[in-house]
């Protein structure tokens, strides 16, 4: 019973030089529950769905500084109005979950040769 004992503390502690046959058991056991455990238990891990339809659509480019210029579609965004302040925070709804913490520097809208609005090109800062 002492022996066993040992044994089943050695392993606990990790005590075994590497290439015996008991670190080969240990680290076979280990293998085994990172790739068999998945499949007999239920995680429950999902991707997170991208909270904002055609995310990928948002353009980014560097703005040759230490900022970054994010070209944003209409078509993902949620206030149409003339207000300055709500834009920008409608800017920073899409944009913040691409870049993090950011602040919004500068805001001009994009037009199509038509004339028509199609999006808008924020200047953003880290």
């Amino acid at each position: 019973m002492s022996k066993i004992w040992n044994t089943l503390k050695s392993y606990f502690w990790w005590t075994y030089k590497r290439g015996s046959f008991h670190y080969d058991v240990m680290v076979t056991l280990i293998l085994l529950f990172l790739f068999v455990s998945p499949h007999l238990i239920a995680y429950r891990d999902k991707p997170v769905e991208n909270s904002l339809p055609g995310n990928s659509a948002v353009e980014v480019m560097s703005d040759g500084g230490d900022g970054y210029v994010y070209v944003v579609p209409v078509a993902i965004m949620h206030y149409s109005g003339q207000d300055e302040t709500l834009r920008r925070a409608d800017l920073l709804r899409v944009i913040m979950p691409i870049a993090g913490d950011v602040s919004v520097q500068k805001v001009e809208p994009v037009v199509d040769g038509n004339g028509s609005l199609v999006g808008y090109r924020a200047w953003v800062k880290h």
